[in-house]
């Protein structure tokens, strides 16, 4: 077929899909919706500022992903995925009910506890999410899934994010949070229910429990492969990227282009879509391969539409606050709007690729923890991003100076990472000629990138 909807449909990857989207959805209505009420009604739960709360929520969520993810990791390596899935889920169900309780106590403390729990839920489901895959999906069929839950996690963490907003300014918001974290928790565990089973790799595993020492055998897993520890290195700069220009949109739509709260969701909606656009692209390009060539490509596009988002920037903002209406008749506007959807199709196009060689070339018995090293080093880059960020602002440097300078750094990062593996750009060089047939035909081209076979099971 020349789409991969169809994988939708099937048993085999509709459910995880259906159980991954309800999770990123559910995580991020509870985590905006508990910031929007703590910086709009602080005083109600607490004396610290508004910011400290908003930083201190987004670090509790985060810490799990340092401190649990090699356990993670060595459990989906061990026990059958479908049933970690499952397991996953009836926490959520428990966290969520828990964060009820916190709402009707009036305890700050429950919530932020009930936050980190669902920190250390996405925790434990990311190695299954990812490690399933090679395991219900042919070869053929992997970067189509790899683009569905991309496309699908963002759309999520969107649409997440916007409810949790709504419901927290409702009246008797805490309750409508509540009940709603709650429901789409128990339609996700009903999803989970018809995953298909996924044999352990390595069911005599002894687990280990010291998460400095696992994380770092298990990046030592993914070391033995020099492409599949490119390949992560690759994610994780991508996140890092990503996370930085994200979490400046907020302060980027109200300094810089003089717009009102609905600006940011525009924003966020159009990167969402190109994400979408990309990484439903990317399945079509490599359809029955992984190729490494679309790589370049994408980084290519990522500094380039970041470069031209400095340029096209207003060199100052309106003296009136803009809605909707009139932000999209500024001028300037529809450059900037089409430089944020550019970056999400080149990013799609980019990182796609990167997920799924990883989860192929990685060795059976070991891919869990693979991914799981993979969660951690991505979690230490959006961090080391975030502090990069806040360094250069506090400095001096404007947003879109910022976004320029995130701009080259990408450029820089692609150069070594291609120059330690000039198979990217080889695969590039390779596909190039034929990349306008590859968009009408969905053609597939070999690729050098998946010759280590398979372990099935």
């Amino acid at each position: 077929m020349s789409s991969s909807l169809y994988l939708l449909r099937t048993r085999r990857f509709g459910p995880l899909f259906v159980t991954q989207f309800l999770g990123a959805f559910n995580d991020n209505l509870f985590k905006n919706a508990l910031v929007v009420l703590l910086t709009f009604q602080t005083t109600q739960w607490t004396s610290l500022s508004p910011g400290l709360l908003a930083n201190l929520a987004a670090g509790l969520f985060i810490l799990p992903f340092f401190l649990f993810s090699a356990s993670a990791g060595q459990l989906a390596d061990k026990y059958d995925k479908a049933l970690l899935a499952r397991w996953v889920k009836l926490l959520e169900i428990l966290i969520v009910l828990l964060a009820g309780a916190g709402f009707w106590l009036h305890s700050l403390e429950i919530l932020l506890a009930s936050l980190f729990l669902l920190g250390l839920q996405s925790t434990l489901f990311g190695p299954v999410k990812y490690a399933i895959l090679p395991q219900h999906l042919g070869e053929a069929e992997l970067v189509g899934g790899n683009a569905l839950i991309e496309a699908g996690t963002f759309v999520a963490i969107l649409v997440g994010t916007l409810s949790g907003g709504l419901l927290a300014g409702v009246e008797g918001g805490t309750l409508w949070i509540t009940a709603g974290c709650l429901v789409v928790a128990v339609v996700g565990y009903l999803g989970s229910l018809r995953i298909p089973v996924a044999l352990p790799p390595e069911p005599g595993l002894r687990l280990n429990p010291n998460p400095l020492g696992e994380t770092w055998r298990g990046i030592g897993f993914a070391r033995a492969d020099r492409l599949v520890f490119l390949a992560i290195l690759g994610i994780s700069w991508f996140w890092l990227y990503g996370a930085l220009l994200l979490a400046q949109l907020p302060a980027y739509t109200k300094d810089v282009l003089g717009a009102a709260e609905g600006g940011v969701t525009l924003l966020l909606a159009v990167f969402t879509l190109g994400i979408g656009s990309g990484s439903l692209l990317c399945a079509r390009l490599s359809k029955q391969h992984v190729e490494i060539g679309l790589v370049p490509l994408g980084t290519l596009g990522l500094s380039l539409a970041g470069l031209d988002l400095a340029l096209a920037s207003p060199a100052a903002a309106p003296s009136v606050t803009l809605d909707l209406t009139a932000l999209l008749a500024a001028p300037g506007t529809l450059r900037v709007l089409a430089d944020l959807f550019a970056l999400g199709l080149f990013g799609g196009l980019f990182i796609v690729p990167l997920y799924a060689l990883m989860q192929l070339r990685s060795a059976a018995a070991q891919r869990a923890r693979v991914v799981a090293a993979n969660n951690i080093l991505n979690a230490l880059f959006m961090v080391a991003g975030a502090l990069a960020a806040a360094l250069l602002l506090a400095a001096g440097l404007s947003i879109p100076v910022l976004f320029g300078v995130a701009a080259l750094a990408n450029a820089a990062v692609a150069l070594c990472l291609f120059r330690l593996q000039p198979d990217f750009l080889r695969r590039f060089a390779a596909c190039l000629p034929s990349l306008g047939g590859l968009l009408r035909r969905g053609a597939p081209r070999p690729s050098a990138a998946a010759e280590k076979p398979e372990e099935r099971p």
